[in-house]
């Protein structure tokens, strides 16, 4: 789904039996626009002009965990991070970078079975997982050339 596709949010909604709410298509489409999970503060920032009271964008983003549209994909530093889930067994498993300087959290693209070692009896065992990674993203890096 893309930014500002209203269809397809309302479809989504609808089909995990929620009521189409000007508030719940906000949150939805804040998270829609980014390939990375945000947080809370962040999902408020990003929809600031629209000022949803930043309680309504917590009940929407919980509700919408609740129901499998969204998934915590990370607690770095103890903040939760959302990020759309990809059907309803979308487990999420991949690794996370936290930059410490910019304090992002962005999803990286390695699957789980190379990082057990391509064992399959572990494999077929690992129900779940939770990497992150840290030090400076490639932009902090960029910065700091002179």
């Amino acid at each position: 789904m893309a930014k500002g596709d209203s269809n397809k949010v309302i479809q989504v909604l609808k089909k995990h039996g929620l009521r189409v709410t000007s508030q719940r298509r906000v949150v939805l489409n804040a998270l829609l626009a980014v390939k990375k999970p945000m947080s809370h503060s962040q999902v408020v920032s990003d929809i600031g002009e629209q000022a949803l009271d930043p309680a309504t964008v917590y009940r929407n983003l919980v509700k919408l965990t609740e129901v499998g549209i969204l998934k915590i994909v990370s607690r770095a530093d103890g903040i939760d991070r959302y990020a759309l889930a990809h059907g309803k067994d979308d487990q999420h498993q991949h690794p996370h970078f936290v930059c410490d300087d910019c304090g992002e959290v962005s999803c990286l693209p390695i699957d789980l079975p190379p990082l057990i070692g391509g064992d399959a009896r572990w494999s077929t065992s690992v129900q779940g997982a939770s990497i992150q990674l840290r030090g400076e993203c490639p932009d902090c890096l960029e910065q700091q050339k002179p």
